[in-house]
């Protein structure tokens, strides 16, 4: 087996016998890296990045490259550290942020994905696929907000919480992020990753940028929730 390169930060940032996910969480600027070349930091991020390259016939050296300049690049951030923030805070700020992102974004692409489907499906039979996925991700993720605010969150964030239900419940809640992990995927397939041809009018580009936006806010929405907030309850396992 090949040694893997040095874990030496003062020579390098990236550590690439780390997991996709601690990368992710201990540098903002990773996310992005991953998302472009298809690494799942999300829903499958306990893979270290040396196993997670090799899975997808990607360079370890490129990428590790691209990932510490990336790094590097980054300006310091006074964004609060997730990791940091008490459970009851952590919370809000996933409520705050993401939640009340995806309730105002996806009321609106719904109709513009129709009507860039009605308009250009001849030239793109894709944009069915985009549509139906959406509307699939919209489905899959508005009564799971729901749960998450009304029943979820509140148990968590109890004096007197009840660990075997919330544990119970973390497992259904683990099941739905693999399945909206599942259909960012697919609506990245349908996209050409977001790609827009040139002929595009200014709805197709707009929907575009949008589902790339969204794409990446619920794949930082569902990493925070699998790796920050559920390690800290007991997990009860089917």
């Amino acid at each position: 087996m090949a040694e893997l390169p040095s874990a030496d930060n003062s020579i390098e940032t990236i550590d690439p016998r780390r997991t996709v996910a601690e990368l992710a969480l201990e540098h903002a600027a990773a996310a992005a890296v991953f998302r472009r070349h298809r690494i799942d930091y999300c829903c499958h991020g306990e893979v270290a990045l040396a196993e997670a390259c090799r899975e997808r016939g990607l360079d370890l050296s490129a990428v590790t490259a691209e990932l510490d300049a990336a790094v590097r690049r980054r300006p310091q951030s006074d964004e609060v550290d997730p990791r940091t923030l008490a459970t009851a805070a952590l919370i809000d700020h996933i409520v705050t942020r993401h939640h009340e992102y995806l309730r105002e974004a996806l009321p609106p692409l719904r109709p513009l994905a129709a009507k860039v489907e009605r308009v250009h499906g001849a030239h793109n039979e894709k944009l069915f696929t985009v549509r139906e996925v959406l509307e699939e991700l919209a489905e899959t993720l508005e009564p799971h907000l729901d749960e998450e605010e009304e029943s979820l969150f509140p148990r968590m964030k109890s004096a007197d919480r009840d660990d075997e239900r919330i544990g119970r419940d973390l497992v259904a809640a683990r099941d739905e992020h693999l399945q909206v992990g599942s259909l960012l995927e697919q609506l990245t397939d349908a996209t050409d990753a977001f790609h827009v041809p040139e002929w595009a009018c200014g709805s197709y580009r707009a929907l575009f940028r949008e589902l790339e936006a969204l794409t990446a806010d619920v794949l930082r929405h569902i990493h925070l929730e699998n790796h920050v907030l559920m390690p800290r309850f007991p997990v009860k396992e089917r």
